[in-house]
């Protein structure tokens, strides 16, 4: 127990105290903040057709925990699941290995790691909810249960699952990160399908994690029963658009069953079980690295020793050291460096992606296909200027012949070529086309997410910030959000205006990037 309780201290600390963290508790805090939009807002976090719900406290109590429930499902796996790594890159879990811990017991303490950092999240929400209630109330009275009860049917359960299935990814497909990420939001999606289900009820609502079609289903049915209407579908998240004619109605939240209370537990019981099966497959550490070709290089250098080594090591055959002090060398290495990692076969799904940019619909390819192949890159991207340090280089690296004019230009040149390469069907399509906005959005988005990436980066010092901003970006174009819409696939009535905004975030990530580096390289 007492070795429990010290990892998951240590663990939790080490998280909390990252600035990855922290940047990313700052973004949620203001994601709560706009929640629940006030009455005059362009946008709505859960949308009925021609109607708006009341500001009493069920309405932003309930809202409120929904919309942590599914923002902190779907960013908050990218978020903690690289408990494991740590240990690994650490070396830390060498020393936990020869601990009398459990592989159960060990990945239990992840598992509730993970919850506790979700959990504080969601605290951060809970509190700014209740503010919000307070401000942008309407003269309804306070009722803490319409706060307190939903975030623990909903967000509880619902995270702790995620927290679960972070571990259970990390034991089974610990370096194949993306991989992860596409199983686990194909599982998101397919839980969250039942959230307007054509039979609403208890059945639906006991099969579903979040608990979401629950709330939906009573809205649709206060609704269409009080205004004799007959609406199928309520939309989560942030949508924009014109929400000016509506008309208000009062709901005062879901009647409580047993089953659904008890479907809770089962999730929570759902999810220690799977731990539970994975704690069988788990490495604890011993990653049986086949030592055949050490012993025959130790006998090798037995038998014949010195002599064909000092072979091995004269310079006379060699060609002249050349110096070269320019980043083309470089460039090409980092291209290098992109396109080698990960697996041979996941290049395959990337090509299979291009090739579709090629004859699916223009809008199809910019609006989903084009931010979807450029998503698959987010482990290549997210460690674009944090390899070094990760793999304790940097000491040599910033130490090198001008590496601010040198490598860190090399790094984003190469992001940005990799970006153009992968994009490249949409911006000859649109050329063909004659359409020369589309094409200058398309390079500024290449140009703007590669920067984000680096920016991020140094300044967190881990790769962790930039994977859940890029997959908020990615989410926001995909929904055609035109506030946050970095690729252009969006209408925009001022593309002039759009432009400057896109290149003046561009120049500001720029000087952000080598000012930090700067820093840093001075004070290593």
């Amino acid at each position: 127990m007492n070795y429990s309780y010290s990892i998951i201290k240590a663990d939790y600390l080490q998280r909390t105290r990252s600035y990855s963290f922290l940047i990313t508790l700052a973004i949620t805090i203001y994601a709560a903040y706009s929640f629940v939009p006030p009455t005059n807002a362009p946008y709505t976090t859960l949308n009925v057709p021609g109607y708006r719900g009341a500001f009493n406290s069920a309405w932003v109590g309930y809202v409120s925990a929904m919309m942590t429930t599914v923002m902190l499902s779907l960013y908050g796996f990218l978020l903690v699941n690289s408990g494991i790594k740590k240990d690994i890159d650490t070396e830390v879990g060498l020393i936990i290995a020869t601990t009398p811990i459990t592989n159960f017991g060990y990945l239990l303490t992840k598992l509730f790691s993970n919850f506790l950092v979700l959990l504080t999240i969601a605290g951060i929400t809970f509190t700014v909810s209740m503010a919000m209630f307070l401000v942008r109330g309407s003269g309804y009275p306070f009722i803490f249960a319409d706060f307190i009860i939903p975030y623990i049917l909903f967000a509880f359960p619902a995270l702790f699952l995620v927290s679960g299935l972070a571990v259970v990814a990390e034991v089974f497909l610990s370096k194949r990160s993306i991989l992860q990420f596409i199983i686990y939001f194909f599982i998101c999606g397919a839980m969250m399908a039942g959230i307007n289900s054509p039979k609403p009820g208890i059945p639906t609502a006991v099969f579903d994690p979040f608990g979401l079609s629950l709330v939906t289903g009573s809205i649709k049915n206060q609704i269409n029963t009080e205004f004799h209407e007959n609406i199928k579908q309520v939309s989560f998240g942030f949508i924009f658009g014109d929400h000016k004619t509506f008309r208000t109605f009062k709901w005062n939240g879901v009647n409580w069953l047993g089953i659904f209370i008890f479907s809770r537990l089962a999730w929570i019981t759902f999810s220690l079980a799977l731990v539970y099966i994975s704690s069988f497959f788990f490495h604890r550490f011993d990653f049986n690295q086949p030592l055949n070709k050490k012993k025959k290089m130790a006998t090798y250098n037995q038998q014949t020793g010195i002599a064909e080594i000092k072979a091995v090591l004269d310079a006379g055959p060699l060609p002249p050291v050349v110096a070269d002090y320019g980043i083309l060398p470089f460039i090409k290495t980092e291209l290098l460096l992109l396109i080698r990692k990960g697996a041979k076969w996941f290049w395959l799904v990337t090509g299979g992606v291009w090739i579709a940019m090629l004859f699916a619909p223009l809008n199809i390819a910019h609006t989903y296909l084009l931010p979807v192949i450029w998503f698959l890159q987010v482990t290549r991207w997210s460690e674009l200027v944090t390899k070094e340090r990760t793999n304790r280089l940097h000491y040599f690296t910033y130490s090198s012949y001008q590496p601010l004019f040198r490598m860190l230009p090399a790094q984003i040149l190469a992001g940005v070529l990799l970006a153009i390469a992968l994009a490249l069907p949409v911006i000859g399509r649109y050329l063909i086309s004659a359409n020369i906005n589309a094409a200058i959005n398309i390079f500024s988005g290449a140009a703007f997410i590669v920067l984000l990436a680096v920016c991020l980066g140094i300044v967190s010092g881990g790769k962790k910030l930039f994977e859940i901003v890029f997959f908020m970006l990615t989410y926001a174009v995909t929904q055609k959000i035109s506030a946050i819409d970095y690729l252009g696939a969006a209408p925009h009535r001022d593309h002039t205006g759009y432009i400057t905004v896109i290149f003046i975030l561009i120049l500001s990530l720029g000087l952000i990037s080598f000012f930090v580096r700067n820093y840093q390289a001075r004070h290593l």
